[in-house]
């Protein structure tokens, strides 16, 4: 445990911001200066069978120390953070034995990391918290969850009077970017089922998640001189405002809350010649998720009978509900669960408002609930992993791979 922190704070300090205008894999050349540091650590550590392909998938063996033969299980993370905020220079600081109160991130911007808005902090009082200097994001999301996979294996190889059965990890660029999955061999893993570490706060278990997909609508207008447009102009920035006002105002992120579904448009631009929306659809229900992708298509050709078939629209799914994959074996989130309790820790199991690699993972082939990392508030400049909660994920690994190998 004691390299838990000191390995985290060095893969923070790697750059690993993916980009979804790339078309290679990994999508950014930086995210290979922390692949390669993390094989030579595996190798470091004792694993077996460490390999990194082509694309920056990183796979390692821990070979069972028992006689009888068990089910092998995996345990995944990734190494990119998101392109929605900077990662670059992150310089985290460290908060001993916190007091509950506010935390002055950078003095400079007056950046406040507060409880009277993040709530979340005060169950975490007396704790050792790594926070941001205000700058940049954390990294926690999902680099917690790489420094906790490394911890527990070198526990497990330090400890060998634990017995386990074999056990497989794997590292994934660009899951930020919903790549995460896409190259990932499924039979080199040779797992029967595995878990993300990429989960928040301590305690939680996710075994269902958003079905998701994007969306792109295009706007083609006709330009005339505003003196003389009457009956000729078509403003393409004015069709976008009118797609807008026809999808359902009450169904945004931020007005829905547990398995509510709903649009998030997150990008316009445009003239009056040509102008574009972006949104991606969500929903846990996959009859809704359908209804949702539908509307898209209905107000496409309400406005194309009033415009002269002046928009277009395409829709990709993304992924899907991960529950309708895990049920069947339901037991792979049942031992997780008693493995917390076995650990003190209360669990939390609810939906994600979000997906993992673990969704795209469980519809390959390789059922895949998600486990907290421990962090906070992930993606910006606020986040934050009470060190605590990052020994406590370590805890649960090694707990699993214990009962795995005792219950079977």
């Amino acid at each position: 445990m004691k390299k838990l922190l000191p390995r985290f704070l060095e893969y923070v300090s790697i750059d690993t911001q993916s980009d979804p205008n790339s078309k290679t894999t990994p999508s950014t050349k930086k995210q290979w200066t922390l692949a390669k540091k993390l094989v030579l650590e595996l190798h470091q550590i004792g694993m077996q069978e460490v390999s990194i392909d082509e694309h920056a998938y990183i796979m390692a063996t821990l070979p069972s120390n028992i006689g009888k033969k068990v089910p092998t299980i995996g345990f995944i993370s990734h190494f990119d953070t998101t392109p929605d905020f900077t990662g670059f220079k992150v310089k985290p600081k460290i908060i001993e034995n916190y007091d509950g109160g506010d935390i002055v991130l950078n003095t400079t911007k007056n950046i406040v990391l507060s409880p009277d808005y993040f709530e979340d902090l005060l169950q975490y009082q007396g704790q050792t918290l790594i926070t941001t200097d205000g700058t940049t994001l954390l990294g926690a999301d999902d680099k917690a969850g790489i420094a906790e996979i490394i911890t527990a294996m070198e526990y497990l190889i330090q400890h060998p009077e634990i017995k386990h059965g074999k056990i497989r990890i794997g590292f994934t660029p660009d899951e930020e970017i919903g790549r995460g999955a896409h190259k990932f061999d499924i039979e080199k893993f040779d797992a029967e089922w595995a878990y993300t570490i990429d989960g928040s706060q301590v305690g939680e278990l996710e075994y269902e998640n958003f079905n998701a997909a994007g969306a792109k609508v295009i706007f083609k207008g006709k330009s005339v001189h505003p003196g003389y447009a009457k009956n000729k102009m078509i403003n393409a920035i004015g069709l976008a405002n009118d797609f807008l006002s026809l999808l359902p105002q009450r169904e945004k992120p931020e007005t829905t809350e547990g398995v509510e579904g709903f649009f998030h448009v997150h990008q316009i631009k445009g003239d009056i010649e040509h102008a574009e929306i972006e949104l991606i659809i969500r929903d846990h229900d996959r009859e809704h998720f359908q209804a949702r992708k539908d509307l898209i298509a209905n107000i496409t050709e309400k406005l194309n009978k009033k415009y002269e078939n002046c928009v277009s629209f395409e829709v990709n799914d993304q992924y899907f509900n991960m529950k309708e994959k895990i049920e069947p074996a339901f037991h792979i989130v049942e031992i997780a669960e008693e493995a917390m309790i076995q650990i003190g820790i209360e669990p939390i199991i609810k939906p994600i408002r979000g997906g993992t690699d673990g969704s795209q993972l469980s519809f390959m082939g390789l059922p895949c609930p998600n486990i907290f990392a421990g962090g906070h508030n992930f993606h910006g400049k606020y986040e934050y992993v009470p060190l605590e909660s990052m020994q406590k994920a370590v805890e649960t690994i090694v707990k699993i791979c214990e009962l795995t190998a005792e219950k079977f």
